[in-house]
């Protein structure tokens, strides 16, 4: 049957269910859930691992009811219509369900991204083009909140500094949900926009860019941060924010000495909680350095793939006269702009990461 797995894909995926119990008894074991890096490393793990090694029970046991099915339609009778019938329709109906989840185990071994399942640090800024760029960066935050909210996400701003003309100079917040680095690490690059402003008498078009960092949120296991490498100061806090605006100073600053790294906080009142913010947001940029790094290695080798870390291509084009999305990396084009705008980001999410995972499966198997 073709729908049986390769003996190679079997033998992997054995070793994933092998994997799976060991990890299932060190989760129990006291040692490991008191040494709080290792037990937060091996949950993960576990989680990831176990939605394959469901499926990959449900495939044997799948196979194995096939087998009995089909040893059932030999033996019958051939004047038992009934009885080959009822066998006949057992052995498609095993088979298309054998076909399905042979299919899923193939994606399943493609090496999953270790990020994928944590929260994200999303930061937009206004790139070229002044004033507009300002507006459809603020627009930009709209898209993305209201898209989160759509999947049960949270949205937290952590920083934001406005323009004169209502616009978002740079806006930074933390995503937080099932998933969020998974559905949202496309996004990160170079947004071009083309619109005629408010503003443009002649109703010439002008283009606008706007740039997204979407970084997955790091743990304290992830990057280490020495006290003695930070300078924190802290400030009065502006904007809206009732009698304690520039009365107290709850806003934080901190400088990261090795990198020069300068993150701030303001949005709450209260200076622990600015500065734990802060900290989320420094470690998550010092940890997407490391990452940068290791994608642009990886990018070198993979030319035609998605690359969810190059910020300085344009990755996507929002043409307002035509009510036209272009994603330039896989060539897909929607004429929906309002309605994506307005946060119905799906169908472009959904083709970025089927793209990103039919070519990771070619690899895997060429490898």
């Amino acid at each position: 049957m073709s729908d049986m797995l390769d003996p190679k894909l079997e033998s992997k995926l054995s070793g994933v269910e092998e994997r799976f119990e060991r990890l299932s008894h060190e989760l129990g074991d006291p040692a490991v859930v008191a040494d709080r890096a290792r037990f937060t490393s091996s949950s993960r793990t576990f989680a990831e691992l176990e939605p394959v090694v469901r499926k990959f029970r449900e495939y044997r046991k799948a196979h194995s009811e096939w087998i009995g099915a089909k040893e059932l339609l030999e033996s019958s009778a051939d004047d038992d219509a009934e009885l080959r019938g009822l066998a006949t329709e057992e052995v498609k109906g095993l088979e298309a369900r054998l076909e399905r989840l042979s299919r899923e185990l193939k994606l399943s071994v493609v090496p999953a991204d270790p990020n994928d399942a944590r929260n994200v640090v999303l930061e937009i800024r206004a790139g070229a083009g002044g004033d507009e760029a300002t507006l459809f960066a603020g627009e930009m935050f709209r898209m993305y909140s209201r898209y989160a909210e759509s999947v049960g996400w949270k949205v937290q701003t952590t920083g934001l500094s406005e323009s004169g003309v209502g616009g978002v100079k740079e806006i930074i917040a933390i995503v937080e949900g099932d998933r969020v680095y998974s559905r949202l690490k496309f996004e990160s690059g170079v947004h071009r926009v083309q619109r005629v402003p408010a503003t443009e008498a002649q109703g010439r078009i002008h283009t606008s860019a706007v740039t997204v960092a979407v970084m997955p949120e790091a743990d304290e296991v992830d990057v280490q941060i020495e006290d003695k490498d930070l300078r924190i100061d802290t400030f009065c806090s502006s904007g809206p924010g009732g009698q304690s605006v520039n009365t107290t100073y709850s806003a934080v600053r901190i400088v990261h000495l090795p990198t020069d790294t300068v993150v701030q906080c303001q949005d709450e009142r209260s200076y622990h909680k600015n500065k734990v913010r802060a900290l989320q947001v420094l470690r998550s940029r010092l940890y997407d350095v490391k990452l940068a790094e290791q994608r642009e290695a990886i990018a070198r080798e993979r030319r035609g793939l998605v690359k969810s870390g190059d910020r300085s291509e344009k990755i996507r084009t929002y043409n307002f006269p035509q009510s036209r999305i272009t994603d330039h990396r896989i060539g897909l084009t929607v004429h929906n702009l309002h309605d994506v705008l307005d946060g119905n980001l799906g169908t472009i999410i959904d083709a970025l990461i089927s793209h990103d995972q039919g070519e990771r499966l070619k690899q895997e198997v060429e490898v």
